[in-house]
């Protein structure tokens, strides 16, 4: 005797957010950021933490990078409050605190996969796509990692589920880089930079937003 199914409830459980939004008429922002980062790398070594290769300034971008630093991270400020809420939904914007640095990939350069401690949101801002915009074959994609564990891909690594957005679970997925784009995304989400093989400057600012002491 066969079971007989009325129906199937399909719900997305355990979603994780990413925000991806566009600056308007973000031209002569960048063009000016990209001054300031250049200059900023001709008179300060690179630090050492997620980039392979590459330049990464110091933390204190919001002091050196005057006011489009400063604006874009108030435009991440801005996102962030709008998709912010206390645990019964209802909207909690917050006095958010900031960091900011600045990353320049060349030929071959990349970022490990990490996640930022001590922070809320984090994020990224294209200054420079060095060519990238539309996913094109130079590589340089931001990669983010299924935060579900590498179950499905370990045990079965042909299969997945029959439902939209499935086809990643287990690996990764990959948003490319584009001049204006602002991403921001949990500061726990495993995240990097594929090897980025163009001839130019592939320049962001990447920043994290904590809770402010009370």
């Amino acid at each position: 005797m066969a079971a007989r199914i009325e129906g199937v409830k399909v719900s997305a459980t355990f979603p994780t957010p990413i925000l991806v939004a566009q600056l308007a008429e973000f031209e002569a922002l960048n063009a000016e950021l990209a001054r300031i980062v250049l200059a900023r790398e001709a008179v300060q070594a690179t630090t050492r933490h997620s980039n392979q290769g590459g330049w990464q300034s110091s933390w204190d971008m919001l002091d050196w990078g005057g006011a489009p630093a400063q604006a874009v991270v108030a435009a991440a400020k801005t996102v962030a409050d709008r998709f912010t809420a206390d645990r019964q939904g209802a909207p909690a914007p917050q006095a958010w605190t900031a960091m900011a640095w600045a990353n320049i990939n060349r030929g071959g350069h990349s970022n490990v996969v990490h996640a930022h401690g001590g922070c809320y949101w984090s994020g990224t801002y294209y200054i420079d796509d060095g060519g990238c915009a539309g996913g094109s074959a130079l590589g340089g994609e931001f990669e983010i990692h299924d935060p579900r564990g590498p179950g499905p891909a370990m045990y079965a690594p042909l299969l997945t589920y029959a439902l939209p957005g499935m086809q990643s679970v287990g690996g990764s997925e990959r948003i490319p880089c584009q001049a204006g784009r602002l991403i921001l995304f949990p500061a726990w989400l495993m995240h990097g930079v594929t090897p980025y093989t163009g001839g130019r400057s592939r320049i962001s600012m990447a920043f994290n937003l904590g809770l402010a002491e009370k």
